[in-house]
């Protein structure tokens, strides 16, 4: 799929037994830009990624993945795992995952909420605003993620990425959308696996904030998943003190470090610094442009940044 909508090839790098089964795998993602330069990613754009397997056969193919990337150009491979493991290297945690254990029914759910956040569900509702959840939801999905993205002063991945993981993954995929006079104004996509459901990607039009939309969305996705039995709503990664990671902080209290892993020549690895002067700058340019420019441009941009 990276390939497909990225160009970027994907390298599955596998320990087997002596009967030829496989112990232990871990796909390194290569994002090679004229621009940030060559990473080598498990994986990219993703929440995270990592050997699995056996403890012997993840720490083999880290070691021997990264030593031959090393000789291609890559001076390092970055794992992003959600668990810290027994990898033999020190792991950097710069995100963490915010976690909201379900009730076992959406009455309850809601009981258990604070009321200032119950009383911040219900307003969109109030303004006439309403939601659903499907498949079909892709286009509008990324009609408010590109103008939120925008907004925010970042490059949007583009609209044939989404459809492809919807249509390559849809007993997996949800698509949330909250709409007000016919116009979507909030939307959401994300996975469900086993017993949990992760938001990964989650946006709304500044222009409504007033309504909360972005509160009836989550909701919306939170009785569904009860709904299914689901039960850990996942609210995705975020670093740590950031607006993003405060918001889900007012849902819930339960935190989980995600361990990252830089093996090779970590000082030799450049990536994007939002504290950066410079990217603060690009920020507030990308701000200005034209939605119909921002999206036709974003993707050449952010398929570079990892």
């Amino acid at each position: 799929m990276f390939r497909e909508v990225f160009g970027h090839e994907t390298q599955y790098w596998t320990v087997r037994d002596a009967d030829g089964g496989i112990v232990a795998a871990l796909p390194i993602t290569l994002v090679r830009s004229a621009l940030f330069g060559r990473h080598a990613v498990s994986v990219p754009f993703l929440t995270y990624g990592g050997p699995v397997g056996s403890t012997v056969g993840q720490a083999l193919l880290v070691e021997r993945a990264a030593a031959q990337l090393a000789k291609e150009g890559y001076p390092s491979v970055q794992l992003r795992c959600r668990r810290e493991g027994t990898l033999p290297y020190v792991p950097h945690f710069g995100k963490v995952l915010v976690l909201l254990p379900l009730q076992p029914a959406p009455e309850l759910q809601m009981k258990a909420f604070p009321a200032k956040l119950r009383s911040q569900l219900r307003r969109a509702a109030k303004e006439g605003a309403t939601a659903g959840i499907g498949l079909d939801r892709v286009d509008a999905f990324h009609a408010v993620f590109a103008e939120h993205m925008r907004d925010l002063g970042t490059p949007a991945m583009p609209r044939r990425f989404f459809a492809a993981v919807a249509r390559t993954f849809p007993e997996e995929t949800l698509v949330a959308t909250v709409e007000h006079e016919g116009l979507p104004i909030a939307a959401g996509f994300g996975f469900l696996w086993r017993n949990e459901f992760e938001i990964t990607w989650a946006s709304s039009l500044m222009r409504y904030k007033r309504m909360a939309p972005n509160m009836m969305l989550y909701w919306t996705l939170m009785e569904y998943c009860i709904g299914a039995g689901v039960q850990i709503f996942n609210f995705g990664r975020s670093t740590p003190e950031s607006g993003p990671h405060q918001f889900k902080r007012q849902w819930t209290d339960v935190e989980e470090p995600l361990p990252w892993y830089e093996v090779g020549n970590s000082s030799a690895v450049a990536r994007p610094q939002k504290e950066s002067r410079h990217f603060q700058l690009a920020a507030r340019l990308w701000q200005k442009l034209p939605l119909p420019v921002a999206t036709a441009l974003g993707p050449r941009i952010v398929r570079g940044i990892p």
